[in-house]
Order: structure tokens, then sequence, then C-alpha cells
């Protein structure tokens, strides 16, 4: 089971804590295996906006964990606790995957994670982030940056985004979207690189495009054009375009297209068929076809994601021997 460790102190943004504590502390329905031990910690019952908390645990848990969440600090003007900030840098050096959500990233920063690195956080303190560390490369155009060990997100609801996107990494696509879908959270928001839930939520039944959605998904193996997608909606296609638009944020055949990829990411995860096989099942035609689109899409080919998956989810699990012996190779 990962355990997950959220950083709570005075000061630190409710509406971030809420969503990760939502992600990680249940499991979806029906998912298989262990799901995340969560703990809250901190050095002291702690005043989260108009909310009083008790932590479970000290600060000095930190370091026990496989992954420590950092929430939003509500007044990045003033320097996060001292405290804090050594609990962090103590985790990372303990081995922990540290992300921060929201302004959470400005104790990243003082903690000295994030320097040499490339980083986000909420567009409105972006260029104060750049500003106070120089050493660290602000990107105020994406929704979250993963950098393996040390991952930051944009502002507000782009914590979701890296909330789900952990969720894949250590269980797949399918465990995600349920979380999605168990929260539901909008479709696909496009923030400039590979990061979004597989499949989205389909929208209200007073949407138009509440049961497209759903038989397209259905679909996924026929080749469909935006022709078909329309007269399934009864309506014109300039008019599903704007419908599209307004509910995924993209065009109809990129939507679908980032479907498709989603969906052999999935078969990647949970079966041994051949490239070809995936390539039919997602309607991309040829293996060809596939690799070009996944390899654009996801920045590495079928076979490498598949790889790289499978040693994330069967890697053996850390103990406190194991952070030492990495913390003194480091």
């Amino acid at each position: 089971m990962t355990t997950v460790a959220l950083a709570v102190t005075d000061g630190m943004l409710h509406f971030e804590l809420s969503q990760a504590y939502e992600v990680f502390g249940s499991a979806p329905v029906g998912t298989p295996g262990p799901w995340y031990d969560v703990t809250v910690c901190g050095s002291k019952a702690v005043r989260v906006g108009r909310f009083r908390l008790e932590p479970d645990r000290g600060l000095d848990h930190l370091p026990r964990a496989d992954t420590v969440i950092v929430p939003g600090w509500a007044d990045v003007d003033q320097p996060p606790p001292t405290d804090l900030v050594d609990a962090v840098r103590a985790a990372h050096r303990a081995g922990a995957r540290v992300a921060s959500l929201c302004t959470g990233a400005f104790v990243l920063a003082a903690a000295g994670l994030l320097n040499g690195l490339r980083a986000t956080t909420h567009w409105a303190h972006t260029e104060d982030l750049a500003a106070r560390y120089p050493q660290v490369t602000v990107d105020p155009g994406v929704l979250y940056v993963d950098n393996g060990r040390v991952l930051t997100s944009a502002g507000k609801a782009a914590a979701m985004d890296l909330c789900l996107h952990l969720v894949r990494l250590d269980h797949g696509s399918r465990a995600a979207n349920a979380v999605a879908r168990r929260l539901v959270v909008p479709p696909h928001r496009d923030g400039g690189q590979a990061q979004f839930v597989t499949t989205p939520v389909p929208a209200p039944d007073h949407h138009p495009l509440a049961d497209l959605l759903p038989w397209v998904l259905e679909r996924l193996d026929q080749p469909l054009t935006v022709e078909d997608l329309a007269h399934q909606a009864r309506m014109s296609s300039r008019n599903l375009g704007r419908h599209f638009k307004a509910a995924t944020g993209t065009t109809p055949l990129q939507w679908l297209l980032t479907q498709r990829i989603r969906h052999a990411q999935e078969l990647l995860e949970t079966t041994g068929d051949s490239i070809d096989t995936i390539a039919a099942a997602t309607g991309m035609g040829t293996a060809t076809t596939l690799r070009r689109h996944f390899n654009r899409t996801v920045g590495v080919p079928p076979d490498t994601y598949r790889r790289t998956f499978r040693s994330r989810i069967h890697a053996a699990p850390r103990d406190d021997e194991q952070q030492h012996t990495r913390t003194d190779s480091e």
C-alpha cells in the first residue's frame, strides 16, 4: 500500500487540501488491490481557512511516506514555516515523491527541491515564484509539471489534474478515470501537455452531448468521422463543433483522438495484446499509425509505455532501510 502524507500548517488553503484527501482518501468502487494509506501531518492543530484541523501525526512523519503532498500556501509574501520546509526537504532526501498543489510550490522552492527544474504554480504568482527563486524555470502555461520525484501543479482546480495524474501513475488509467467519475470532475482540460483524464465524465442529461459521448466511447474501434458524430447527435457539423468546444475545450476529432490514445493506454496497461491488435481495437487501423499518434501525444512509444508502467506498478515497496540506501547514493 502506498502511503500518502498531507503536510499541513497554519495558512494552508483548504480547497487544495480537500481535493487531495478526496482523491487519495478512498478507493473507487471496484478497484482491485490496496489503495492509499493517507495521513495528515502537522506540528500542531492548524487553522485551514475557516476550519480547524487536528493532524494525525507530526511533520517528522513525512520522511516515512512514499508520497508527500504540500497543499496551497495562502500568503506567498510570507516565508513558509521553517519546520515545514525542513520536513519536506527531509522527506525528499529519504526518497519520497513530493508534489505541491497551487502555491505549495513556494514551499518546495524554499526547500531547494525545484532548483534546476521546471515548475508551475497559480498563474497569479508565477512571476513572484520566478523572481524569488531564479534557479527555478517557471512555466505558467501548463496544468502541472512532472519531474519524476518532484511535481508541481498550477492553481486551484489544476490540483485535481495533478492528483489524478499521480493515481494514473500508481494504479493505471482505469483507476484514475474511476476516481474522476466518482468526483464528477470536468472533461479533459488542455494544459499544453499530455496530462488529462482518460475518458471524460458524461455531461448531465440536459447537455446536447450527454448521449453522444458514451455512444462514441463504445465505438472507438470504428472509423468515426465528424459527420458520423453530427448525425448521431442530430445536429450539423458546425453546431457539433461549437458544443464540443464548450464542453471539452477542443474539436470533435481531437477529442476522439484523445479517447483512442487513452483507450490504448488502458489496453497496454491491462492486457498483453500486440500493438497491431490494440491499433485495431482503438480505431487506429495500423500499428504504425498508433505508434505515431501515441508517441506524439504521450511522449514515448507504446512498447516503452507498457514496460515503464508495469515496472512502476510491480516495483517493490520501499522500507526504511531502502530509503536510507537511496539517500546515501544520491
